[in-house]
């Protein structure tokens, strides 16, 4: 699996309420979409950094997403450019379905 951690700051900072509105507008074109297991929206405690946390089955599937499009959107979106860093993640630790997930790269 890998996670991937987009940031954007912002030209100038946002409520909580004003980010969580922008974030429900964005939320249904994450939903359904292929190799995506969940998608975190984040917000800086002084709101001048926005971004998303996303785990994924696999990178092929992560960088079909992060395109010139979705960069564009971003950008129009939120007045900036985003930043993607990217990090391996071959455990994780699920307490709403009690599990322990495992890569299957060993």
């Amino acid at each position: 699996m890998i996670t991937a951690f987009a940031t954007f700051r912002l030209p100038k900072p946002i409520t909580r309420d004003e980010a969580q509105e922008i974030f429900l507008s964005t939320a249904p074109k994450y939903q359904g979409l292929a190799g995506l297991i969940r998608k975190y929206y984040v917000l800086s405690e002084n709101g001048d950094t926005v971004g998303g946390i996303y785990l994924w089955k696999s990178r092929a599937e992560a960088q079909a997403l992060y395109t010139d499009e979705w960069r564009a959107f971003v950008r129009g979106k939120y007045g900036t450019d985003p930043t993607v860093t990217w990090f391996e993640c071959p455990v994780v630790v699920d307490n709403l379905s009690h599990e322990i997930i495992s890569d299957e790269k060993r």
